[in-house]
């Protein structure tokens, strides 16, 4: 019995030797078998899930593996799963889900009211999904860009990738009614898909200025509770009497209001 239990302990040394030996040269396509016998075999295999790479993070495996290969394209799913902002393919044709409302018709069950945005021409429809109805569904890579400049002739925003240079072409119908606030190094977010724009918006809180506004008048009975100014990108947007010219304003981007001043 102390012989046998002698040579257990005795292979079980050997093998963390070696297997300390395999993993400090970065060896994965051998495992190691110990007989009964006390006698040792390396044989050849598929990669060990011990080996030093799978025994990484999670997140170095992502960052190591590039998005093409890890990020899940196509996907199926319901109706009612479909929200605002999704890119869904229908028709041979990709969309962007711009609004999506549930309603219900009686004995024809909950449907969905969605707007889309054809991403090639910027057209708008409206389509009507059941609930349980199979949606196929686009997943994209969101990135931020920073804003160079506007071609008209091309009817395009020109972006650049800010840590490899590169430049990106946007049709400008993708920001929709957010092209106002582009302006010199703003950062945007364009979500790609095969390396092709899908959609493209600016940050949701932006400074603007005043460069004109009526100036409170004394003695003209109740002061109004809003009024009109004029921003430094061409919009007019109701802020409180106090805001006068060449201050400077948050402004809400999605729905174009005054949240205070910078």
């Amino acid at each position: 019995m102390r012989a046998i239990i002698g040579a257990a302990v005795a292979a079980e040394h050997k093998l963390t030797r070696l297997a300390k030996t395999l993993y400090s040269s970065s060896t994965r396509n051998y495992s190691v078998t110990i007989s009964t016998h006390n006698t040792t075999r390396i044989i050849q295999s598929e990669p060990s899930i011990f080996s030093a790479d799978r025994c990484r993070h999670p997140s170095h495996q992502l960052l190591s593996v590039p998005w093409s290969a890890n990020q899940i394209r196509f996907a199926k799913a319901r109706g009612s799963d479909v929200r605002p902002g999704n890119v869904i393919e229908r028709k041979g044709k990709v969309y962007q889900v711009v609004k999506a409302q549930h309603s219900t018709q009686g004995r024809g069950g909950a449907i969905i009211q969605v707007e889309l945005r054809d991403v090639d021409s910027g057209n708008k429809v409206n389509e009507r999904f059941r609930t349980d109805e199979t949606v196929e569904k686009i997943f994209v890579e969101a990135k931020s860009y920073t804003y160079l400049y506007t071609d008209e002739e091309t009817d395009t925003i020109v972006l650049m990738e800010p840590n490899t240079f590169i430049q990106l072409d946007v049709p400008k119908h993708l920001f929709g009614n957010s092209l106002a606030y582009l302006k010199d190094d703003i950062t945007v977010s364009v979500e790609l898909f095969n390396d092709r724009p899908m959609s493209a918006s600016v940050p949701k809180r932006v400074t603007c200025t005043v460069v004109e506004a009526q100036v409170p008048m004394k003695g003209m009975g109740a002061t109004p509770h809003t009024k009109k100014v004029l921003l430094d990108n061409g919009l007019r947007v109701e802020v409180p009497p106090h805001v006068v010219t060449g201050d400077k304003i948050l402004i809400d981007t999605t729905n174009d209001s005054y949240i205070s001043r910078a």
